[in-house]
């Protein structure tokens, strides 16, 4: 994990309204958010796992799953998961082999593998990029 110091730290709004704003931008919620937080993610590459820039943010008003939640931005950091190539070797030997085969949720090889050196300034990049469509002037 790599942290990227930003001016986008502390800024709160809805969480609609930030998610409209980085959709354009190609940014996706993280599947891993809970209700008093969450991720935007924006994939950089697949290359042996996948390397995200990830902007975290905290419900300040509400829960995730409730309508003109306002929340606050965190600071944006570089990541790169690399997951397991094969069968999972941590399943759930009780739900047998047939269900066993469809889990998608692999636990990742890797969590916090090392980031390829090539995209830290990318990632860097885009967190100005960030800083343009979200600070207004």
């Amino acid at each position: 994990m790599i942290p990227i110091p930003s001016k986008i730290e502390g800024l709160e709004n809805e969480l609609y309204q930030f998610e409209l704003q980085l959709k354009e931008l190609n940014y996706v919620i993280g599947g891993n958010w809970d209700y008093d937080h969450g991720y935007f993610d924006y994939k950089i590459d697949d290359e042996v796992g996948y390397q995200f820039l990830r902007v975290p943010f905290q419900a300040v008003d509400g829960q995730l799953d409730s309508h003109g939640t306002k929340v606050k931005l965190g600071r944006p950091f570089l990541l790169s998961h690399k997951y397991q190539i094969g069968v999972d070797d941590d399943h759930d030997s009780n739900i047998g082999n047939f269900s066993a085969s469809f889990n998608q949720f692999q636990e990742p090889q890797d969590p916090d593998a090392q980031f390829p050196q090539k995209y830290v300034d990318l990632g860097k990049a885009l967190v100005q990029e960030l800083e343009a469509v979200l600070i207004p002037s």
